[in-house]
């Protein structure tokens, strides 16, 4: 593969001409609070006013009024347009985040959420009402089915971890529905990240299988592990080291032979798009990350969209109510023996109605494209970073390409938090690090088949710059930029370790600040 840069335009994925008014700190809405103000302004109605005591029974109210922030929506306005020009979306710029598949999300998807007919229906609606939506749900079923070869789906969970959940749920109820007390589900170590701790939610222990030295699943491990009591396995195929499970139908026998189902994690199914589909593969229960695959908004703690398919020996265990097709029209119906609900109505309704746009805009000839550019642009990265970092496991890579400053290091001090730390000064959103655990100093890059040539060429090139760098200041005995990076930023290094250790998950005006 040729690690000539391309000859076209400039890198339209670097960010670093976005324009600040300076690095002085936001205050906190809290701290722009004085009493009186108010965001809002409603005309007087001549109804009659009640007090909340006249509502509320007394055990339900409050001793001391809740300690809102009283702003004016001038300044409230100002504060969030502040706080919003200091962040990095995937609009701003190229967001190689490894295993998050942070995709430009097309713009005529969010165009299609915002008509009326969509936008503006109430959940509450009757099915008589809401046929155009319940048609669109069931497309959207039906399409989801036949991209990962299952025979039913929900679209109710809310996220991906939602969707782990609700799989794992579902293979509960599965396993008691045979009479069986299961207490374990296998987890690889090169599974999605998010994993041990669904399987933990779900009420299983995890047991963990290795990595071997092609960096694929540990079949012998496997075998040891594997018994009575498995209720399955959660993967992803490819892997969190960006490598194909070339064993899959291997590991779905021993699996299935023990009477477990297979889990798989849609975390990774962006390189797989109109190729392979996790049904061939022999899983059982599929989860897609509609944020990630389908190139919905994404980040920020959602709204996201995780729908679960399952063949068709699971299907009479999902959720419900779901759309269905009735006669010349569209309904709900609930499954004979479904869990039950794990979201109100149908879920994140127009984060769903943007996946069936994209879908409508690829096609089936479209997305197996869009695989195949997100596996041809981490090859094509992975080779001209060849030299100037560590390749784990030397082989072709899907998505995503893991790659260790292990030796860089070693050799200048630099670490991979360094080089991630500096890439930001470079215009670029820094990749996933340290994971998987496998792999030492761990940089996990996916530029996904969004960006262009001349984007990723930019991001190389400014991966081979900071280790450049980090080799020239260790010869020459001078400090290291990248220890201190960033710089150019509104906010320079944190501490994220302290800030772990210590946890302070909300902020209270009347609490002194800590140093």
């Amino acid at each position: 593969m040729s690690g000539e840069a391309p000859t076209g335009g400039a890198p339209g994925g670097r960010a670093a001409s976005a324009p600040l008014m300076g690095r002085a700190c936001e205050p906190t809405i809290f701290e722009l609070s004085a009493p009186g103000r108010a965001a809002w302004s409603l005309r007087t109605t001549g109804l009659p006013e009640w007090s909340a005591a006249e509502l509320v029974p007394g055990e339900h109210l409050r001793g001391m009024p809740v300690p809102l922030a009283e702003v004016s929506e001038r300044d409230l306005v100002g504060h969030v347009t502040r706080l919003s020009h200091r962040q990095y979306g995937v609009d701003l710029g190229a967001y190689p985040l490894g295993s998050c598949t942070m995709k430009y999300n097309p713009k005529v998807c969010d165009e299609a959420a915002s008509l009326p007919g969509f936008r503006d229906v109430h959940p509450a609606t009757p099915p008589s009402g809401v046929q155009g939506w319940l048609r669109l749900l069931v497309e959207l079923e039906e399409a989801l089915c036949a991209i990962t070869g299952m025979a039913a789906a929900t679209l109710q969970p809310a996220a991906g971890a939602a969707g782990e959940l609700t799989g794992l749920l579902i293979m509960r109820a599965y396993h008691e529905a045979s009479g069986e007390a299961r207490r374990r589900v296998v987890i690889p170590e090169s599974a999605h990240g998010t994993n041990p701790a669904s399987v933990s939610l779900g009420g299983y222990a995890v047991a963990t299988v290795g990595t071997d030295a092609r960096g694929l699943v540990d079949r012998a491990e496997l075998a040891r592990v594997l018994a009575p009591d498995v209720a399955g396995i959660m993967l992803t195929n490819p892997n969190t080291l960006g490598l194909f499970e070339e064993e899959i139908l291997e590991i779905a026998g021993m699996v299935h032979g023990v009477g477990g189902l297979l889990y798989y994690d849609g975390a990774n199914l962006n390189p797989i798009l109109g190729v392979v589909r996790p049904g061939d593969m022999g899983f059982d229960i599929v989860h897609l990350n509609l944020h990630k695959t389908f190139a919905t908004p994404h980040g920020g703690g959602g709204p996201g969209a995780g729908p679960v398919a399952v063949t068709r020996r699971l299907a009479e265990l999902l959720p419900g109510p779901r759309p269905v097709r009735l006669g010349d029209g569209y309904g709900l119906a609930t499954p004979p023996r479904s869990i039950g609900r794990v979201h109100s109505f149908h879920g994140n309704a127009l984060v769903l109605l943007r996946a069936w746009c994209y879908l409508a805009l690829n096609g089936r000839e479209g997305l197996r494209r869009v695989a195949e550019a997100s596996v041809l642009n981490a090859n094509w990265l992975r080779e001209r970073l060849r030299g100037a970092y560590d390749f784990p496991f030397d082989r072709p890579v899907m998505h995503e390409c893991v790659v260790s400053a292990a030796t860089l290091r070693n050799e200048t001090g630099v670490r991979a938090l360094d080089v991630a730390k500096r890439l930001l000064e470079h215009g670029f959103h820094a990749p996933t690090i340290y994971f998987p655990h496998v792999v030492e100093e761990a940089l996990m890059i996916e530029p996904t088949e969004t960006e262009s040539p001349e984007t990723v060429a930019a991001l190389a090139d400014a991966l081979l710059a900071i280790a450049a760098e980090a080799r020239a200041h260790a010869v020459a005995g001078t400090d290291q930029p990248a220890r201190a990076a960033p710089r150019t930023t509104p906010v320079g290094r944190l501490d994220e370790a302290g800030a772990a250790r210590h946890l302070v998950a909300t902020f209270d005006a009347r609490r002194p600040a800590v140093d």
